[in-house]
């Protein structure tokens, strides 16, 4: 029969063994040292005043009083040092640094995580809650692949449901991708976190619409007019509108001016028809000084005149038509008329 237990080598006590106490004693010392073990911190040097029965790991390279014990377990006990080899899968609390690690028979490590993890909630530097129950608080998120590409799904229950990614700014939603209360792909913005518009559909079929770019036709009410050369007339219905376009200040030619609703580069095409003529110009104006755009004809009626061309506008801009010559223009929908979209 051996001398000592086969795991922390405590002393047995022998048959017809004198002073028994002594190695009960240093069992009993012993086991203080090894269960329940929590290590100050693991270093090579010392500490210059030891509390009684604060215990350490060894380093690799120790130096004066540890010298020659790399890798043991060092206990301050009564004004001196005792030292005990741990063996492999023991745990131990490391103080400093506030973890669990393991002795693998070579060091320290904390141990690993299993292979299957299924927690309720898991928080990353962060506090997951009912709602967010994966919580994570880090400069950037890598997901990378595994041997190929790596897909990140979003599954939803039913189509009312919202499968999205939403974009927050001090916890305040701007901008939401994905399938929001039905199955088509939208992306939506917003500036106060609660009035949203959609920027971008997509549905089923691949089919992408703009819900929201501006967009205009505006036009003059049905009949006839003849503006004097060098009047300024605006329009009196948008055939078509999306986007914040609107009809502003009345002119003194006839018509309202038309309200620019965002900056931008737009495509403006002005078509002007007539049924007599002298001779004729429209020009296109930004806010009444700037022309962008002019179609003109000659004295032969009735005539088609149209022209195109990109332009820049601002928030807040008014347009307005230009008369040049003399000119009956057969005014409404689908005749004379001003089309703007953004590019």
């Amino acid at each position: 029969m051996a001398d000592t237990t086969p795991n922390l080598h405590l002393p047995y006590i022998l048959p017809s063994q004198a002073q028994k106490h002594v190695m009960h004693n240093e069992a009993l010392v012993m086991l203080d040292r090894l269960v329940q073990l929590a290590l100050e911190y693991e270093g090579d040097v010392a500490p210059g005043a030891p509390s009684e029965g604060q215990r350490f790991a060894v380093g690799g390279a120790p130096t004066g009083a540890w010298s020659g014990r790399a890798g043991q377990i060092a206990c301050f006990q009564d004004g001196g040092w005792l030292f005990a080899a741990p063996r492999t899968g023991y745990l131990a609390y490391f103080k400093d640094s506030g973890v669990l690690k393991i002795f693998t028979g070579s060091g320290w490590q904390r141990p690993p995580l299993p292979d299957i993890l299924t927690p309720s909630r898991l928080g990353i530097s962060a506090t997951p809650d009912d709602t967010n129950r994966l919580a994570l608080s880090s400069p950037a998120t890598l997901l990378n692949h595994a041997g190929g590409g790596h897909q990140l799904k979003l599954n939803k229950a039913t189509a009312g449901d919202t499968a999205s990614l939403l974009f927050q700014s001090n916890w305040s939603g701007r901008a939401e991708m994905g399938l929001s209360g039905n199955d088509a792909f939208s992306i939506k913005v917003s500036g106060d976190g609660s009035a949203w518009a959609t920027a971008l559909h997509c549905d089923g079929e691949g089919r992408v619409s703009m819900p929201n770019r501006p967009l205009a036709r505006a036009h003059r009410a049905a009949g006839t007019s003849t503006p004097a050369s060098g009047s300024e007339t605006g329009f009196a219905a948008l055939a078509l509108e999306q986007g914040g376009f609107a009809l502003g200040a009345a002119l003194a030619g006839g018509g309202n001016a038309l309200s620019v609703p965002a900056d931008g580069l737009f495509l403006a095409a002005l078509t002007v028809i007539v049924t007599t003529s002298s001779g004729f110009s429209v020009s296109l104006r930004r806010n009444g000084s700037v022309t962008l755009l002019t179609v003109q004809g000659p004295t032969a009626a009735p005539t088609t005149a149209s022209g195109v061309a990109i332009v820049q506008l601002y928030a807040g801009d008014h347009l307005s038509l230009l008369h040049g010559g003399s000119a009956t223009i057969d005014e409404g929908s689908g005749r004379t008329q001003l089309s703007l979209f953004r590019l």
